[in-house]
C-alpha cells in the first residue's frame, strides 16, 4: 500500500522520500522536501520552501511553511527548515522567514513541540527543547538547546533564550533569558537556575556549583552586568570543568541588547 493516503494532495514537484507517510486530506506544495521516515498526519498544510528532515512525527492539523505575518513580505522565496526526530503536535503554525532578515525559520533536532505552538518568521530553535502547549514566539526569536517553555509562554520579537533555560506557565518575556535561568511572571523575573534539569543531563556537582555562583553574581549580589560578567569570568579558573558553562554564559551576556537587557 502507498504510504500516501489517496485523499492527500501532494504536488508532483514535491520531493518526498518513498518512506514518508501522509495522512488523509493533507496538502503538500511544490517546493516541499521531506526526508525518510517522517510521518505527516491528516489535514495538514505544508507549503512554501520547506525542508523537513528524517524521522519527524507531524500530527494532524498543522500549518507549516505559510508566508510570514509581515506586511513587508512580497512573495520572496524564504524558507522553513526542520531537522530530524522532532515531534510536532496538533495545530502548530511555523512560518517561513522574511526578506531582509535571516530569510529562514529554523528548527533543530529532537525537539518536543506540543499543541498550538507558533513560530513566527526568522525564529531559530536549537535541539532537545520542549515547548508546552500554546507557547508563542514572535519574529526573530532565538532559542538555545535544552530549553523548556512552559504552557502559554509568550516571547517578544528579537528576544534570545539561552541553553538550559526554563520558563514557568504563562511567562511573558520582553528581555533575553540567560542560559540556565528559570523565570516566571508577566513580565518574567528570574527565580532560580535549572539545577534539576542540569543534574538530569549529567552535570557534575562541580559544574552545578559554578552555575550557582553565576546565579549569585547575576541576581543576588546587586552587581551591574559588567561587574557580574567579570566575577563569572573568574569561575573558569576556580572550576576548570565549568569552563564551557562559563564561556556559554559570558558569550550570551556579551550579546545582550542594551534596549532589552536580560531577565533580572
Amino acid at each position: 500500500m502507498s504510504p500516501i493516503h489517496p485523499t492527500a494532495l501532494v504536488d508532483p514537484a514535491a520531493e518526498l522520500d518513498a518512506s514518508v507517510s501522509v495522512g488523509p486530506y493533507t496538502v503538500i506544495g511544490p517546493h516541499v522536501k521531506i526526508g525518510a521516515g517522517t510521518t505527516v498526519g491528516a489535514h495538514c498544510v505544508i507549503e512554501g520552501h520547506t525542508t523537513i528532515g528524517r524521522d519527524n512525527r507531524i500530527f494532524q492539523f498543522n500549518s507549516l511553511g505559510a508566508i510570514p505575518q509581515d506586511k513587508k513580505y512580497a512573495g520572496e522565496p524564504c524558507e522553513l527548515i526542520i531537522g530530524e526526530r522532532n515531534t510536532i503536535r496538533e495545530f502548530c503554525t511555523f512560518n517561513i522567514g522574511s526578506p531582509g532578515a535571516l530569510g529562514k525559520t529554523v528548527v533543530g533536532d529532537d525537539n518536543w513541540i506540543m499543541a498550538y505552538v507558533h513560530l513566527a518568521h526568522d525564529c531559530v530553535v536549537g535541539n532537545k527543547t520542549i515547548f508546552a502547549n500554546n507557547a508563542q514566539l514572535a519574529g526573530h526569536v532565538t532559542v538555545g538547546d535544552w530549553v523548556i517553555l512552559g504552557g502559554f509562554t509568550v516571547v517578544h520579537q528579537f528576544v534570545r533564550i539561552g541553553d538550559h533555560a526554563m520558563t514557568a506557565m504563562c511567562s511573558l518575556l520582553f528581555a533575553d533569558l540567560p542560559p540556565f535561568v528559570m523565570c516566571q511572571g508577566q513580565p518574567a523575573a528570574a527565580r532560580s537556575m535549572n539545577f534539576e534539569g542540569l543534574r538530569r543531563r549529567g552535570f557534575t556537582p562541580e559544574r552545578i556549583a559554578a552555575v550557582k555562583a553565576m546565579h549569585k553574581a547575576l541576581y543576588r549580589d546587586d552587581l551591574t552586568l559588567d561587574q557580574a560578567s567579570e566575577r563569572i569570568r573568574g569561575l573558569a579558573e576556580q572550576t576548570p570543568a565549568a569552563g564551557p558553562d562559563v564561556a556559554l554564559m559570558l558569550d550570551f551576556l556579551r550579546q545582550a541588547s542594551p534596549q532589552r537587557g536580560i531577565v533580572r
